[in-house]
């Protein structure tokens, strides 16, 4: 898994995926409908590290 210091400020769904620790269905099911802001370029998601660690420190709730 991967630790804080290591993800980059523009994360992608692979990002996510090892972070926490889940598996590919499960990172594009939380994408679709995520608690955090996602923006799709083309057929790329990007997420911000900021937003994303955000949510995740606040509880994923």
């Amino acid at each position: 898994m991967l630790s804080r210091e290591e993800v980059p400020e523009i994360m992608t769904p692979a990002h996510v995926k090892e972070v926490l620790g889940i598996g590919r269905r499960q990172t594009y099911e939380l994408i679709g409908d995520a608690p955090f802001p996602v923006v799709k370029v083309g057929k790329l998601y990007k997420i911000s590290k900021q937003s994303f660690f955000k949510w995740l420190d606040e509880g994923q709730g």
